[in-house]
C-alpha cells in the first residue's frame, strides 16, 4: 500500500471535515429572531414548551428558571408600545407641531408684508388709487413751472399778476401744498390715512386753483376796464344819438340777460 503524500493527506482531511458539517436549523432561534424585530410575539412559539404537566426540562432550563416572565411582555421595537413605535409617533407629533409653527410663521409673514404694503412710503407709487386718480389730479401740484401756470393768459395779464405779487403768492401756496403732498406720499403711515391726506390736499388745490382763476379773470377785467377808460378819455368812443326809446331797449336787454 502506498503512503499518502502530505498534500493528498491534507485534501483528505479537508474533505472529511466538509462532509462532517451540516446546516443547523434551530426553530427556537428563528422564533426568537422574529420576536426581536417586528413580525410577531406569539405565546405559542416560545419553544421549548412546558410540555405535559410542565415537566419538560428544556423549558425549565430555557425559560422557567431564568426568564419566567419574558414571554409576558411584548419587547418588539415596533410593537404597539415599543420604543421604535413611540419614537415614530413622537416624530410624527413633532412634524405636526413644526407644520403648525410654519403655518403660523407664514401667516405672520403675510400679515407683515400686507402691513408693509399698506404703510410703507417706498411703494406708494404702485398704489392703484394713486396710479388711477390722485396721481393725475395732483400732478399740477407736483409738476409746475412758470410756463404751465401762466399758459393761456395774455402778456398784459401775466405782467399784471407778476407786478401785483399775485404770481409769487400763488407760487408760494403751490410750494407749501407740494411739500405736504410729497410728505404724505413718502412718509410711512396707514394707507387709509394716506388716501384721506390725498383727498384733503386735492380739495385745497381746487380751492387754490379757483382763487387763482378768479384773480386772473379780475385782472383781465381790470385791464379791459382801464383800456375802455383810456379810450373814453381820448374821445375814441363814439356816443350814439340818445332817444327815450334807447333807455327802454337797454332795460329790455338787461332783463333778457338776467332771465
Amino acid at each position: 500500500m502506498k503512503f499518502l503524500t502530505p498534500v493528498s493527506f491534507t485534501f483528505l482531511l479537508l474533505w472529511q471535515q466538509c462532509n462532517a458539517q451540516s446546516v443547523v436549523k434551530d426553530q427556537s432561534i428563528r422564533y426568537q429572531q422574529e420576536r426581536m424585530v417586528f413580525l410577531q410575539w406569539d405565546q405559542k412559539k416560545f419553544t421549548p414548551t412546558p410540555g405535559f404537566l410542565h415537566l419538560n426540562p428544556y423549558y425549565w432550563l430555557t425559560w422557567g428558571l431564568f426568564h419566567p416572565d419574558y414571554h409576558k411582555n411584548d419587547l418588539r421595537p415596533l410593537c404597539a408600545t415599543g420604543p421604535q413605535t413611540q419614537r415614530l409617533a413622537l416624530v410624527a407629533a413633532m412634524n405636526a407641531t413644526d407644520n403648525k409653527y410654519k403655518l403660523q410663521s407664514d401667516t405672520l409673514r403675510n400679515t407683515e408684508l400686507s402691513e408693509v404694503a399698506n404703510q410703507s412710503g417706498t411703494i406708494t407709487d404702485f398704489d392703484p388709487l394713486w396710479q388711477l386718480y390722485y396721481g393725475k389730479k395732483l400732478k399740477p401740484v407736483l409738476n409746475y413751472n412758470s410756463a404751465s401756470i401762466l399758459s393761456g393768459l395774455s402778456p398784459q395779464v401775466s405782467a399784471k399778476l407778476v407786478s401785483e405779487g399775485l404770481y409769487n403768492w400763488y407760487i408760494n401756496e403751490l410750494d407749501m401744498l407740494k411739500e405736504r403732498v410729497s410728505a404724505a406720499h413718502s412718509t410711512t403711515m396707514d394707507r387709509g390715512a394716506r388716501i384721506m391726506a390725498y383727498h384733503r390736499y386735492l380739495m385745497e388745490y381746487r380751492q387754490l386753483a379757483a382763487v387763482w382763476t378768479t384773480r386772473t379773470s379780475s385782472a383781465q377785467a381790470t385791464i379791459n376796464m382801464t383800456a375802455q377808460q383810456q379810450r373814453l378819455k381820448s374821445n375814441l368812443v363814439g356816443v350814439p344819438d340818445w332817444t327815450p326809446q334807447s333807455d327802454i331797449q337797454i332795460a329790455n336787454k338787461v332783463l333778457q340777460h338776467v332771465q
